[in-house]
C-alpha cells in the first residue's frame, strides 16, 4: 500500500530561489529564468532587494527579509534555497542558520572546493559584476580566506553593467555575451595561473559557455552549484546493475 502525505498547498518545487527586484532581462541560463533548469523551482521576490541595495550598498537591513523569505520557501515545501545575487553571501551564516535545509547564498561558495581541486600553483578566477564591491566580508561569508583567487569585474564593460548593475530593461545579448568573453580572455591575460573560473553573477549563466570557449578552462557559476544541490537533495534509485 503506498501511502501519499501533504500538508502544504503545493508540492515538488525542490529549490526555492529568492529574488531581487529587478526588470532587466532574464534570458535562460539565468537564474530567474524557469527554462534554465530541469526540476521545478519555487520564486519569491524580496522587496526592498535590488541592484543597488545589495550591491552598491550591501545594506544589512534585507537580511531580515531574506531570512524571512528563506523560511517562507522552506515552509512552502522547497528542499533548498537559492539567491539570485552573488553579493548575498553576506549574509550566508545567518540565512542557513535560520531554516533546516541548505541555503546557496552564492556561486561564491564554490571558490573553496574549485580551489582545492587545482594544484597549488593555480588560482581561482572569479568574474564580479562589480570587482570594487566584492570585499573581505563577501570572502568570508563563502569561507574563501586561505584560497589563492584573482578578480574580475564588469565595470568596464558597459552593456553588461548597464544590464545588470543600471537595471535596465533591455540587453544586446551579443555584445553582452563578446564582454563575458573578453572579461575571460583579460582575466587569465593578467593571471595565466588562473586554472579555473567561478562567475559570481547569477546573471552570468547564460554566458558560461562563451567564457569557456575564450578561456578553454572549467567554469562554474549559480547553476552548476544549484543543479550539484539539487540532485543531492532528491535521490533516486539507479537503474539495473550489471552483475
Amino acid at each position: 500500500m503506498t501511502i501519499a502525505k501533504g500538508g502544504i498547498t503545493n508540492q515538488g518545487m525542490i529549490i526555492g530561489v529568492l529574488m531581487l527586484e529587478t526588470v532587466f532581462p532574464r534570458i535562460p541560463g539565468d537564474v530567474g529564468n524557469g527554462w534554465t533548469f530541469d526540476f521545478p523551482v519555487m520564486y519569491r521576490q524580496v522587496t526592498g532587494a535590488n541592484p543597488t541595495s545589495v550591491v552598491k550598498n550591501a545594506d544589512p537591513a534585507l537580511l531580515k527579509p531574506f531570512i524571512e523569505g528563506a523560511q517562507a520557501l522552506e515552509a512552502a515545501g522547497c528542499k533548498a534555497i537559492a539567491t539570485s545575487c552573488g553579493f548575498l553571501v553576506m549574509f550566508q551564516k545567518e540565512m542557513a542558520a535560520a531554516v533546516n535545509i541548505p541555503v546557496i547564498s552564492s556561486s561564491l561558495l564554490q571558490v573553496p572546493f574549485v580551489s582545492r581541486m587545482l594544484g597549488p600553483d593555480k588560482k581561482v578566477g572569479i568574474i564580479t559584476a562589480k570587482a570594487s564591491s566584492l570585499t573581505e566580508k563577501h570572502f568570508k561569508g563563502a569561507g574563501m580566506e586561505d584560497c589563492s583567487f584573482a578578480i574580475q569585474g564588469m565595470e568596464e564593460f558597459p552593456e553588461f553593467f548597464r544590464t545588470f548593475i543600471e537595471n535596465h530593461d533591455t540587453m544586446d545579448v551579443e555584445k553582452a555575451t563578446e564582454e563575458m568573453r573578453e572579461a575571460g580572455r583579460k582575466l587569465v591575460r593578467e593571471n595565466p595561473d588562473v586554472g579555473a573560473i567561478v562567475l559570481e553573477c547569477t546573471n552570468m549563466p547564460p554566458f558560461a559557455y562563451a567564457v569557456q570557449e575564450a578561456t578553454g578552462l572549467p567554469v562554474y557559476d549559480v547553476v552548476t552549484l544549484i543543479r550539484h544541490t539539487a540532485m543531492s537533495v532528491v535521490r533516486g534509485p539507479y537503474g539495473a546493475k550489471a552483475l
